[in-house]
This record gives C-alpha cells, structure tokens and sequence, in this order.
C-alpha cells in the first residue's frame, strides 16, 4: 500500500489540471512563466544576479508546480525550458517535473520554480533521446544563492550543475529538488507550435513559427540577463549535439 500511495497522490496531481480546463495549456504555461520571471528579477534583495544567467546553459521556468499528499507526497508540474544563444535565448522548449518526497507533510500547495542549467552536460541529457534528468542522480542540484548571498556562495552551490529557485506565497528561496525527473514534454511543444513532430531541434535552431507570447517570454528572460535579444537562426545554437528525440 505504502509504494502505491506515492503514484495515486501524483497521478490525483496530474490530473487535476485536464480536469479542471480542457483547453491547451501550453499558452497559458508561457504567460504564467512570463510573469514568474517579472517576480524574480525584481524581487527586492533576493534578486537572482544576472551574471548567474549570462553563464548559464539554459534555465527551466515551472510556473505553479503542485506538490501534495499525507505523510508521504508527491510533486508535479509544467515548465519551459529556454536554451542560451549568442544573440540571447531560444523559444520555450516544455517540459514536466515530477518527483516524491516522504516526511510529515499534509495538504497541497504550489510553488514557482526556477532553475538555471549551468552546464552543456547537464542540458545534453534533457533535450537528447527520451530527454529525461533525474535530479540529484544525473545531475548535482542545490538551492541558488539570491541577492547578497550570491557573493558568498557555498562549495555546493559553487559546484552544483543546477541551481534551483522557488517562490511560494510571495516568499524568495531555495529549495531540494533532489530525486525530481525533468522530462521533455513532446506533446505539448507539437500543440504549441502547430507542427507534428516537432523536434527540440527545430526550436532551438529558430525553425518553428513563434508565437507573440514565446518572444515576449525570450525579451523578459533577455532583459533580465542583460543580453541583447536576437532572432534564433539555426547556426546560433548552443555547442551540443542535439539528436532527434524520441517520442514518449
């Protein structure tokens, strides 16, 4: 009973939100993210420093991630994941995020992540094949370092590939993500961008329509890191091999 508790609080967690709106979420998962990263980047002494973005591969933007249970808990939710070009960032690439924790907890909440990919390593693993990081295991994540802490950073955010971010309630922190599963979430970029199959390829080489609310969410992500926004040709993209993905 106790193993089948975990996935019957995350599949109730999942399904909520089909159940609730019918409607393709995905445009509504990019206003979301565009107003996370208003709030992150003008929190008042727990600003994210930009220099942490200029250095970064990409970051993972997961509006209203909902965790939930008794005693034992499960978490889940829908995010983009923005690839650094030369000329700035890609259109959105989306993603889920799932994960379990045990430990007194009750109730459901839900919370804003944000988490910056600071290697090419750690981006391979998310965008090639299947597209899957399993956090903590595939890659070291540890919360982020905010306004004045970030000039005196821990070995382990120093060393981490993903520094993660959370906001809840209003209130700017860190926060443990390890054993959480970033996937690349195919179906939702096909509806997004209108083209079946579309590739992670493709998006991040500038070779799908972009809607009006994917260049609003690249400008504010630009803006934030101080890096010129520029459209994404296809020989901009970031130093990786990008294999086709396959489906899930």
């Amino acid at each position: 009973m106790t193993r089948r508790f975990p996935m019957f609080v995350l599949s109730l967690l999942t399904a909520l939100p089909a159940a609730v709106n019918a409607e393709p979420r995905e445009p509504a998962t990019v206003e979301d993210a565009i107003e996370v990263l208003k709030d992150f980047a003008t929190a008042p002494e727990k600003r994210i420093p930009p220099k942490l973005l200029q250095d970064a591969s990409a970051v993972i933007v997961a509006p209203d991630v909902v965790k939930g249970g008794f005693i034992v808990g499960a978490r889940h939710g829908h995010g983009v994941l923005l690839v650094r070009q030369k000329g700035g960032w890609s259109d959105p690439i989306f993603v889920t995020l799932t994960g379990g924790s045990v430990g007194f907890q009750a109730g459901v909440s839900a919370t804003d992540l944000f988490l910056v990919i600071r290697n090419a390593r750690s981006l391979e693993r998310i965008l090639q094949g299947g597209g899957k990081l399993a956090l903590g295991a595939d890659a070291s994540v540890a919360a982020g370092p905010i306004g004045r802490e970030a000039s005196a950073a821990t070995d382990a955010q120093l060393k981490a590939e993903i520094l993660a971010y959370s906001r809840s309630r209003g209130l700017f922190g860190g926060v443990a993500l390890d054993g959480d599963t970033i996937m690349v979430d195919h179906s939702a970029n096909d509806r997004y961008y209108g083209k079946r199959k579309v590739t992670v390829a493709d998006i991040v080489g500038g070779k799908v329509d972009s809607p009006k609310d994917s260049a609003i969410l690249r400008a504010r992500l630009g803006d934030w890191s101080g890096e010129t926004l520029l459209p994404p040709p296809a020989s901009s993209g970031p130093t990786i091999r990008l294999d086709t993905p396959k489906k899930q």
